[in-house]
This record gives structure tokens, C-alpha cells and sequence, in this order.
């Protein structure tokens, strides 16, 4: 299971602390590399999941894992009152928090430190909650899920985005090379974190994507799940409501 997939292999602390090590590492280097590495198709994704968000009509808004909050920024286009953009790594929310003041967002948009596993907000107050290339990244999945789905209001949307493997020739051999080859050695020569973008592909080859991501939803009570692939299932957007 992806639990058992860390970035640093020789270090004795747990998943959790190893992600927001990693990330608190990269900050600096992350948005210029996830836009390089993706060729700027992140950018599309994000957008596909704006469309959704919008036809809900939100008032408040989660976004778990924001990293340097592209999506919880994106979500502001949806007009909700509020937005709270959720991050384990400190030193991501710092670059996401000078992101949203240039943008005079601070009004709207909340960058806080906390856990998915142990969200610090009361039951049913969410009317939409997203996490992008984030889940994979959870200690345990079931239990940031679960956290997710008491939240969020009933009758909430939950929108994931995140990434998958391509399962058909030749896309499937091409993402398999780029993955093990060019992404570490462009990630490891840019962000000067060896682990990071090894973990990467590792934790995206781990991760119960497509059908299985939906079986584990419905299994967590979640209603009206469904997935959608993109660019030849290089990843996924699910879709799913309390």
C-alpha cells in the first residue's frame, strides 16, 4: 500500500513527517517544476477541476494538501465567501501565503498548517472540499478520507485530482521511462532533493488508482462516485458527494 512508500528510505520517521520534510526541501523550486515536468498540462487540470467546483455553488471551500495553493487560488474564481487551503509542509503555505497576498486574496483565502488525518474543523462544514496530487501522500488513506468525509456537509462535493498510470500502449511504456529516468534526474538537478522526485513515481505506481480509488470511496460511504481520465490517463479527476 502507498503508507509503505516514503521519500527518504533511510530515515526512521513516518510517512507523514517525510512528506512535509520533503515538500518544506522543494518549496522554493515546486511551482516551477510541477509546471516544467507536467509541460504546463497541470494547468488544464486544475481548470477541468474549476468547472466542477463551480456548478456546485460553494460557500466554503477545503483545499487539503494546497502545497503552494495553484487550486485553492484557481477556486477563488468560483465565488465562495471563504476558502481554507490545508498543508502539512509549512514552507509550501509560505510561498502559497505571499502567492495569495499578490493576488489580494488574503480576505478570502486562509492558509493553515494541519493534518488530513486529523482535520482541525467540526463536523459538516465544508460544501466542497478538493485535494490535487495529494492523496497519494497520505500515512493512511482510509483514515484521511474518512476525516474528509465528516467535514464535509451532506449532500457536499468532494473532488480529487490525482495522478494515475496510463494503461495502454504505447503511453503506458513512454509515462513508465519518463517517470523512472527523466523525472528524478530533472527534479534532482533543479530542486537539489535526491528523494523527492524518486518518490514521485513511486508513490504514484502504489497508488489504487481508477476503480479502485472508487471502490475505496464507496467502501468510506461516499455517494455518486465516478472518474474521469486525462491525457491518456496520466491522471484521474473522482468525483464523489456526502
Amino acid at each position: 500500500m502507498s503508507e509503505k512508500v516514503k521519500p527518504y528510505k533511510d530515515s526512521d520517521s513516518g510517512k507523514k513527517e517525510q512528506v512535509a520534510q520533503m515538500f518544506d526541501n522543494i518549496s522554493g523550486n515546486y511551482d516551477f517544476l510541477n509546471h516544467f515536468l507536467s509541460l504546463g498540462i497541470d494547468i488544464q487540470w486544475r481548470k477541468k477541476v474549476l468547472k466542477i467546483v463551480e456548478k456546485t455553488k460553494p460557500e466554503i471551500i477545503l483545499d487539503i494538501a494546497t502545497g503552494t495553493g495553484d487550486l485553492a487560488i484557481l477556486l477563488s474564481k468560483a465565488n465562495p465567501k471563504k476558502i481554507i487551503g490545508l498543508d502539512l509542509s509549512n514552507g509550501m503555505l509560505e510561498v502559497g501565503r505571499k502567492k495569495v497576498a499578490e493576488k489580494k486574496l488574503s480576505s478570502l483565502i486562509e492558509m493553515v498548517q494541519g493534518d488530513s488525518e486529523n482535520l482541525p474543523f467540526e463536523d459538516n462544514y465544508f460544501d466542497v472540499i478538493t485535494v490535487s496530487f495529494g492523496v497519494r501522500n497520505f500515512e493512511n488513506l482510509n483514515k484521511g478520507l474518512s476525516e474528509i468525509y465528516r467535514v464535509l456537509k451532506p449532500g457536499g462535493t468532494f473532488v480529487v485530482l490525482e495522478f494515475s498510470q496510463p494503461t495502454k500502449f504505447p503511453m503506458r511504456q513512454l509515462f513508465g521511462f519518463y517517470s523512472k529516468y527523466i523525472l528524478p534526474l530533472i527534479g534532482k538537478l533543479i530542486s537539489k532533493d535526491n528523494s523527492a522526485y524518486t518518490y514521485l513515481p513511486e508513490s504514484v505506481a502504489a497508488f489504487p488508482f481508477g476503480e479502485d480509488f472508487n471502490t475505496i470511496l464507496r467502501n468510506l460511504n461516499y455517494n455518486n462516485v465516478s472518474n474521469k481520465a486525462l491525457t491518456f490517463g496520466i491522471a484521474s479527476i473522482y468525483k464523489a458527494q456526502k
